[in-house]
């Protein structure tokens, strides 16, 4: 059986689809974070039947949510103080996402002017399409 140690203040990340966790933890930039990282994959589910799972002992405040909403806006955010969960987060999708990805359209601004922020505006929230600000091409990345 495997045991991962509780945190003491930080986030887990529950209900993750199995083997989206590494895709979630760089872009989520928690490589770049001095803080510690447990990654559980394919844990058993009575839900899900598998999944992944991130512990992260950190500041709330150091992660992007609207990334992580905007990859899977079903996944529980748990807020752990004192080894104890104190506040369940519920991901929305954003209204507008910011160099999380790139334009594919090569006529878009974007390919040209390489300084200008990538953004996408949530143009239908039902089906989850995202379109650039700047041509309206079609998001086909969602990790």
């Amino acid at each position: 059986m495997l045991n991962v140690g509780k945190i003491e203040e930080g986030i887990v990340l529950d209900h993750i689809a199995a083997g989206k966790s590494l895709s979630i933890y760089h872009h989520l930039h928690l490589d770049k974070l001095d803080c510690t990282v447990a990654i559980i994959k394919n844990a058993r589910s009575n839900k899900m039947g598998k999944k992944d799972i991130l512990k992260v002992e950190c500041d709330i405040n150091t992660l992007n949510l609207d990334v992580l909403a905007f990859i899977d806006h079903n996944i529980t955010v748990n807020i752990i103080k004192d080894g104890k969960i104190v506040d369940k987060k519920e991901l929305v999708l954003p209204k507008e996402i910011r160099d999380v990805i790139k334009c594919r359209n090569p006529r878009c601004i974007t390919s040209i002017e390489q300084e200008l922020p990538h953004i996408f505006v949530l143009s239908d929230e039902k089906k989850e399409i995202y379109r650039c600000k700047y041509c309206e091409e079609k998001c086909r990345e969602r990790f």
